[in-house]
């Protein structure tokens, strides 16, 4: 399973990636979480330590590591875009609570089409992932659609856009499938994050296609404390690890459409 998880900043896709894991780490299964967003806290949301996070360098931020391997340098402007990448997940990697952390960071660049030494390393590392047929793998996206344009996620099974009941979000995911169905990704499906009730619900069904939505995470301050915490949401709330579990159940299901 090779999931990735996007969405607009703010809307919980954080949440749902890393209870999501944790959900998968629980049945014993190889989980690799990838955190590809350069507000890196998706260890936070796993439950790790703040000891184990503080000693994390995002692969990005590697930049002797990304020389010896792409062998680009101040006095070498022509670098390899085919480095050697499938040591770094084992090798880089945190482990807590049954769950991988690679904390990959991402390019900062003004330009969607950026091939530079640290984008070829990151695009490497994420074509890699999706080949470890024995693990399930988590991305949790930046937000926007900038990694869409960069094609960083195209070996991805699914795509799954966490949205908040409303237009704005809404619109991120109808853009969100346009880009990923050119990218070859057949999948790519919802889960409607801080539904208050009925009307919530219901504005969400009229938007986007019964096929593609796989539930709702109603809002619970649980949640909220257990980010004050900087606790895992999977350790401090049943119900909301319970709605997550039941969208897993959908993934989990062989051709969905």
């Amino acid at each position: 399973m090779k999931i990735a998880i996007t969405g607009k900043g703010g809307v919980g896709k954080t949440t749902f990636a890393a209870t999501l894991a944790r959900l998968y780490a629980e049945e014993g299964r190889t989980v690799l979480a990838a955190d590809v967003d350069p507000d890196a806290n998706l260890g936070l949301a796993l439950g790790f330590p703040e000891e184990i996070l503080d000693s994390i360098v995002p692969i990005s931020k590697m930049r002797k590591l990304i020389e010896e391997r792409t062998g680009a340098g101040a006095d070498n402007v022509m670098y390899t875009l085919n480095p050697k990448v499938d040591d770094i997940p084992d090798t880089y990697s945190k482990t807590y609570n049954g769950v991988k952390l690679l904390t990959l960071g991402t390019v900062e660049t003004g330009g969607g089409g950026c091939v530079c030494p640290e984008h070829v390393m990151l695009k490497r590392i994420l074509s890699y992932l999706s080949l470890r047929s024995q693990d399930v793998v988590i991305m949790d996206m930046e937000a926007g659609l900038e990694h869409l344009g960069r094609g960083t996620c195209q070996g991805m099974e699914q795509f799954v856009v966490v949205i908040e009941p409303g237009a704005r979000s809404v619109q991120t995911y109808k853009n969100v499938k346009r880009l990923a169905q050119d990218l070859g990704i057949r999948q790519v499906r919802v889960v409607a994050n801080k539904v208050r009730g009925p009307e919530d619900e219901e504005f969400i069904r009229s938007r986007i296609p019964e096929e593609d939505l796989l539930g709702f995470i109603h809002y619970n301050p649980e949640v909220i404390d257990a980010d004050r915490q900087g606790r895992s949401p999977y350790d401090v709330s049943h119900t909301a690890t319970d709605e997550i579990r039941r969208i897993k159940e959908l993934l989990d299901k062989p051709d969905t459409p």
